[in-house]
């Protein structure tokens, strides 16, 4: 299949909903919407410890290369701070909005430069549209040409690294947590960015707890090398748990949008594994689950994947889940199609 191309899903059976609201109900008459809050105060103890380890073990190895093994201990930690202010957004941990979005904001903002309020709103879209052309901010070719249409009229940097960006996705995932921490930044600068103040505070917070600790303990050569690693690092972990999503599954484009179940289950992907895979990648390698349901807290998302595929078959819905490894595979074949345009014309 062409996932470059526009696909077009079956059209819903029944009523638009009917299908999700029965899935609805057999998911909330297992229990699997009942929050959790045992589970996440012992996931924010470990998170926490883990944290405040990594930078106590920077401290006491001090000014040796063997640091950059805490940058890269550092990297996973933060990644792992990145999916607690998401399971936050998704109000899986709080009930209360308030209670999640501060929250969020400690995570997102102080603890790893990322700007809350602005990733939850570009994350919010891309929920209610997955892999739409025109509505998903995940699809927009601002470095990467995601369909042939894109790569048909891109200029610039993404023409530029259209034709080999699929032997070039995992290197430029090294500066995603860059990116992160300047779209945080420039997100400031938007008026209708909410609690602006508390959100530029928390990141001067961040970048100054960060930064300067690192010089004044290590030579000017060895914090930029700590640094580098560091954040290449997390950036490529957090590129790794998202990227199996979403990526290489049917793009929608204009009028196609079929009903909220099948928007959601056909344009996601799972990824097949046992419980080490789940604390990885955060959960999300249920997409499918997390995709219909939210809200789920994230340790239930397992249990929901036996009546979710259950179901689809018994209503006819393709239902994908494949390993990690696959998951990448079919990543970088579709990023190798999106780019053929930009191939052929520079042989024309």
């Amino acid at each position: 299949m062409n996932f470059s191309q526009t696909v077009r899903p079956p059209p819903s059976r029944g009523s638009t909903g009917s299908d999700f609201a029965r899935l609805s109900r057999k998911i909330r008459a297992a229990g699997l919407m009942d929050r959790r809050p045992g589970y996440y105060t012992l996931r924010i103890i470990v998170v926490t410890a883990l944290y405040a380890a990594g930078w106590t073990a920077f401290v006491l190895i001090g000014d040796t290369w063997w640091t950059l093994l805490t940058a890269g201990f550092l990297a996973f930690v933060f990644g792992q701070v990145a999916l607690l202010a998401h399971d936050l957004a998704h109000r899986q941990v709080f009930r209360l909005r308030k209670a999640s979005e501060v929250s969020g904001r400690v995570a997102g903002n102080l603890g790893i430069g990322m700007g809350y309020g602005w990733w939850q709103d570009k994350h919010t879209r891309h929920h209610a549209n997955p892999n739409h052309e025109d509505l998903d901010p995940d699809l927009d070719p601002d470095i990467l040409v995601w369909t042939q249409d894109q790569a048909r009229a891109a200029r610039g940097l993404p023409r530029l690294l259209g034709r080999s960006q699929a032997f070039l996705f995992f290197p430029l995932l090294t500066l995603e947590g860059f990116n992160l921490h300047v779209s945080g930044v420039r997100s400031l600068f938007d008026r209708s960015l909410k609690h602006r103040t508390w959100e530029g505070i928390l990141l001067a917070t961040h970048f100054a707890a960060y930064l300067g600790p690192l010089f004044l303990a290590l030579p000017p050569g060895k914090a930029v090398v700590f640094l580098l690693v560091h954040q290449c690092l997390f950036g490529v972990y957090l590129g790794s748990i998202f990227a199996p999503n979403h990526k290489g599954m049917p793009v929608l484009r204009g009028a196609d949008r079929p009903d909220f179940l099948r928007r959601q289950v056909l344009t996601s992907r799972n990824v097949r594994g046992g419980r080490f895979t789940d604390i990885v990648l955060g959960g999300l390698n249920y997409q499918i689950e997390h995709h219909l349901f939210p809200s789920m807290p994230s340790p239930h998302l397992r249990g929901a994947r036996t009546i979710v595929r259950r179901y689809c078959q018994e209503i006819g819905v393709s239902y994908l889940e494949t390993s990690l490894a696959d998951s990448y595979r079919q990543t970088l074949a579709s990023l190798h199609s999106a780019g053929a345009p930009l191939r052929m014309s520079r042989t024309a």
